[in-house]
């Protein structure tokens, strides 16, 4: 069995200490390919230079909304842009998007996440987008960008929102990824949202070190609890966790374009 766990962030001190016991342990769960999201640009060298330790990683370059206040500049999208064309292990923009949870600083965040958008759409990426307290004004958003300067590819990472507001998002185009959120217990929307987002448009990830799912939970997060992840959002629809596993991992092999896993790495 392999899996993808689409969001990722082992560059966080909490990882250091064991990070190569961690990576074991993601080897012996079956994961088979990670994408390390970026929350700004300044984490590209360290991000890259841990692809550069454990092949199956790839990422992203880009800027979270909680941190455009402070570090959107002038030559901020400038900056993503030279990155993610300066390696080609760079497969997403972000993660980016809007965060009115922690602050309210609207338009500064619309604009860095336009920008990032537009830059995807320049280098045929998809975008990993962060949305959180922000659902209808985020729909919004893209079906403006959408008419205005066409569509991305795209992912809404870590979902949490209604069935409703997944509704609106799968409409889009979008990918729809499930976290440890989908593993708690009274998470009723975010379980209804799982069992009704298309197959070919599933993706599980962990965000860790965030969010770790039952068992699990209260712990570190790790790219090897995705299993845990998978094994949730297969019960939910009602297949097996041999199906999820390799839907999920063509899932993200398309919208990433990674590379195909070899069945072999798996098995090893």
């Amino acid at each position: 069995m392999q899996l993808i766990d689409t969001h990722v962030h082992i560059n966080f001190d909490s990882f250091q200490p064991d990070l190569d016991a961690v990576a074991t342990r993601w080897r012996s769960a079956g994961v088979v390919r990670l994408v390390h999201s970026c929350v700004e640009p300044s984490e590209f060298p360290v991000i890259r230079s841990l692809a550069d330790r454990f092949p199956e990683l790839f990422f992203a370059v880009g800027l979270h909304p909680l941190d455009v206040e402070e570090k959107w500049t002038a030559i901020s999208a400038h900056e993503i842009l030279r990155l993610a064309q300066s390696d080609r292990r760079v497969v997403a923009i972000g993660e980016t998007g809007l965060d009115f949870f922690k602050a309210n600083n609207v338009e500064q965040q619309q604009l860095a996440f336009e920008s990032q958008l537009k830059i995807a759409q320049q280098l045929n990426l998809p975008v990993i987008i962060h949305c959180r307290d922000a659902a209808e004004p985020m729909a919004v958003l893209l079906k403006n960008f959408w008419s205005q300067h066409g569509s991305v590819k795209g992912v809404m990472h870590c979902w949490g929102g209604t069935p409703e507001e997944t509704q609106w998002f799968l409409d889009l185009g979008l990918w729809i990824s499930f976290s440890g959120t989908v593993t708690f217990p009274k998470a009723t929307q975010i379980h209804q949202s799982a069992q009704m987002v298309p197959s070919d448009r599933l993706l599980i990830e962990t965000d860790c070190p965030f969010l770790a799912p039952v068992p699990q939970r209260g712990k570190r997060n790790e790219p090897a609890y995705v299993q845990h992840v998978a094994a949730q959002v297969a019960q939910l629809r009602d297949v097996s966790l041999e199906a999820l596993a390799a839907q999920t991992t063509q899932n993200a092999c398309r919208l990433f374009g990674l590379p195909i896993p070899d069945l072999a790495i798996a098995a090893s």
